[in-house]
């Protein structure tokens, strides 16, 4: 074979290589889930000296129109220059956002959820080290006809102080689009009802108190200056802004 030839056929291989690479390089990101955020997020208690505890979500998820199924990363990280002790993460649930299931997590019996809540899953961290994060994932459900909220509690491990709390945070989408296969929705956007004058509209139907809403950090419920925001209600369960009375029996 000639020099030309061989010149030819090595860059042909080169360029084939190149093209793989950049083809595979593409496939590998395309599913990330984009961004994340703490918005929603504030400090409640102090946190161990030295940690500096806070929670991330994404900042767009996608709803399958037809199972209403979703998936969510949660991760919680410490900024600081010390480790954290034995600590724990909550995953829970508002309004049209319900936590079917966090990787590793135990769920939160029905009658230790907060007041308006209506899942949860409990997370135990043995300890997270300075300048590491945990990533859990959370397979939930959003019905595109309410609004929907998450919450994302990090407490110490009996749940006695909050370190941190991000939410009752909204996902949710200006303009859903019924008819398309997803609905992206946007974190820290109150979702409008695919069907105008449905639950948006009418109202909580649970007969509970309506929760504020919550949006940008300064709308968040003011936990921290009644004390702890949320309260253990045994190895895995808590409560909201206030105690509730005790259960007798068992």
């Amino acid at each position: 074979m000639s020099s030309r030839r061989m010149t030819i056929a090595t860059g042909s291989l080169l360029t084939a290589s190149f093209s793989a690479v950049m083809i595979f390089s593409f496939s590998a990101g395309a599913d990330d889930e984009g961004p994340m955020s703490g918005k929603g997020g504030k400090a409640v208690d102090k946190a161990p000296a030295g940690a500096e505890l806070t929670t991330l979500l994404p900042e767009k998820i996608e709803v399958d129109n037809s199972s209403q199924e979703t998936a969510i990363t949660a991760t919680v990280k410490n900024g600081g220059t010390k480790d954290s002790g034995a600590i724990r993460l909550l995953v829970v649930g508002f309004d049209g956002l319900s936590v079917k299931g966090v990787e590793g997590c135990a769920e939160i019996a029905e009658k230790d959820l907060p007041e308006g809540s209506n899942s949860g899953f409990a997370c135990a961290i043995d300890n997270l080290a300075a300048g590491k994060s945990k990533s859990y994932a959370v397979d939930a459900t959003f019905d595109l006809k309410k609004e929907g909220k998450i919450c994302l509690p990090v407490q110490d491990a009996d749940g006695t102080k909050t370190f941190w709390q991000q939410g009752p945070v909204p996902f949710g989408a200006n303009n859903p689009s019924p008819n398309a296969p997803a609905t992206p929705l946007l974190l820290g956007t109150d979702n409008s009802p695919v069907t105008p004058g449905s639950d948006k509209a009418g109202g909580n139907k649970s007969g509970g108190k309506e929760l504020p809403k919550t949006g940008p950090a300064d709308r968040i419920l003011p936990l921290g200056a009644v004390g702890a925001a949320l309260i253990s209600a045994g190895a895995a369960g808590l409560w909201w802004t206030q105690r509730r009375p005790q259960r007798s029996g068992s």
